[in-house]
């Protein structure tokens, strides 16, 4: 096993402009940790990072802007508007009728949709970068007093680091080795695993032994799920017509169409993340305003929005599972499928081609992403679940951050080998 994963690094590695492609990937995820470390001025760090420790909510951010946010650093924000505005957009697609038409354009209505997203990301990045000036600002005096020269500076620097973040994923992205805005969310909460393995060690105890045993036992369960969810796929068998074409026989093959148990990769998570992380975040600045009418509801979503109440975990997984019927439906065509196959002279043995070929496949779609869907569910909220139960509440983030990483990771290995495939190709 690892004579094979050494002779395909050594593979990788002798191909020049693959070699080059994962170097710059590598390049810009260090540009994006030093950025992370340059604070902006006017801030009691020792304060903030105190603040942030005693904060789940805000904690579970904090990992996924790796560690930008406790440093209140240039790119603070991370991505997260970037992310807020690709989910209204893709909302938005579901509804209006000329984004709809766009989505079916194919690559040309792509990249328009992806620009409106981007200037979608400004506006979202400033609100976002005020709303924690705002938020910091109430708390115990944490940022200084700001007047109105220098909130705006603050504010108009934080959504330029957020741009930058967004320029260095597209970067990532045109070099075909991973999804930029993934490797960015990748590296940031791999950026904080030692911090959560370091408290995990100093509050650890011989009594907490076999609870820490167990719970690594099943945080690698967790990481085979995953695996295991995204890798696996339904089969359809598919048959070509024979065709004669002059003296020569053409198609009369068998092959399968692939379908894969969980087609949208870890969009969900990310997505769901996003949305449940707001409403405890907005109520915690309703409640620094000291606004009396708004005080008691405030508490009460704050309260029953942490990641230890189990209405959050509720919350969470149904977001998962419908973010991952959602996201499927924007991205899986089962007509166009059909209609390709019917061009093709393909056919599945049994159903009549076009629409009654078309609804098979968004059947058999429908059926395994039932599994799916509720099975990343359940691996999304487990270590909510588990991390209680044996008392080892410094690994609940590391557990929910693992789910990204993971995928993440196996989508680059994919790309990187169908950037190997294609070049075994081309020197035949």
């Amino acid at each position: 096993m690892l004579s094979k994963i050494f002779q395909k690094l050594i593979q990788i590695f002798k191909i020049r402009d693959l070699r080059r492609s994962i170097f710059f990937v590598l390049t810009m995820l260090v540009v994006f940790r030093i950025a992370a470390h340059i604070p902006l001025p006017g801030v009691d760090l020792e304060s903030l990072k105190s603040f942030f420790s005693q904060n789940e909510v805000l904690g579970f951010v904090n990992l996924l802007t790796g560690g930008g946010m406790t440093n209140f650093s240039l790119v603070a924000l991370g991505v997260g508007p970037y992310i807020t505005a690709s989910i209204i957009i893709q909302l938005l697609t579901m509804i209006v009728p000329s984004l709809e038409q766009l989505a079916k354009e194919g690559e040309s209505g792509y990249h328009k949709i992806n620009q409106y997203t981007r200037l979608l990301a400004v506006p979202m990045a400033a609100l976002q970068s005020y709303g924690m000036i705002v938020l910091l600002s109430k708390s115990n005096g944490i940022i200084d007093k700001l007047n109105i020269l220098q909130l705006s500076s603050t504010v108009i620097t934080m959504t330029a680091g957020c741009i930058f973040l967004m320029w260095l994923g597209e970067l990532i992205s045109e070099k075909k080795i991973g999804n930029g805005i993934s490797l960015i969310i990748f590296a940031g909460i791999v950026s904080g695993l030692p911090t959560v393995l370091q408290q995990t060690i100093v509050s650890f105890n011989s009594t907490q032994f076999i609870n820490l045993l167990i719970f690594v036992i099943l945080g690698l369960i967790t990481v085979a799920g995953v695996v295991i969810i995204t890798e696996g796929q339904r089969n359809i068998p598919i048959s070509y017509a024979r065709r004669i074409r002059g003296n020569k026989m053409y198609g009369g093959m068998n092959t399968y169409l692939p379908l894969r148990v969980n087609q949208a990769g870890m969009i969900p998570i990310i997505f769901a993340i996003s949305i449940v992380l707001f409403p405890p975040i907005a109520a915690q600045l309703l409640m620094k305003l000291q606004i009396g009418w708004l005080k008691i509801p405030a508490e009460f979503v704050y309260n029953v929005f942490q990641p230890s109440h189990y209405f959050y975990g509720v919350v969470y997984f149904v977001l998962v599972v419908a973010f991952t019927y959602f996201y499927t439906a924007v991205v899986f065509h089962p007509i166009k499928i059909a209609e390709n196959l019917q061009k093709q002279g393909g056919f599945i043995l049994g159903v009549r081609p076009g629409k009654p070929t078309s609804q098979y496949i968004s059947d058999v779609s429908k059926r395994i992403m039932l599994a799916g869907a509720t099975s990343l569910g359940v691996i999304a909220i487990l270590p909510l679940i588990t991390g209680p139960i044996f008392g080892i509440k410094t690994m609940v983030i590391g557990g929910a951050g693992l789910l990204i990483v993971v995928s993440v990771v196996l989508e680059t290995m994919k790309q990187i080998e169908s950037q190997l495939t294609m070049r075994e190709y081309e020197g035949l």
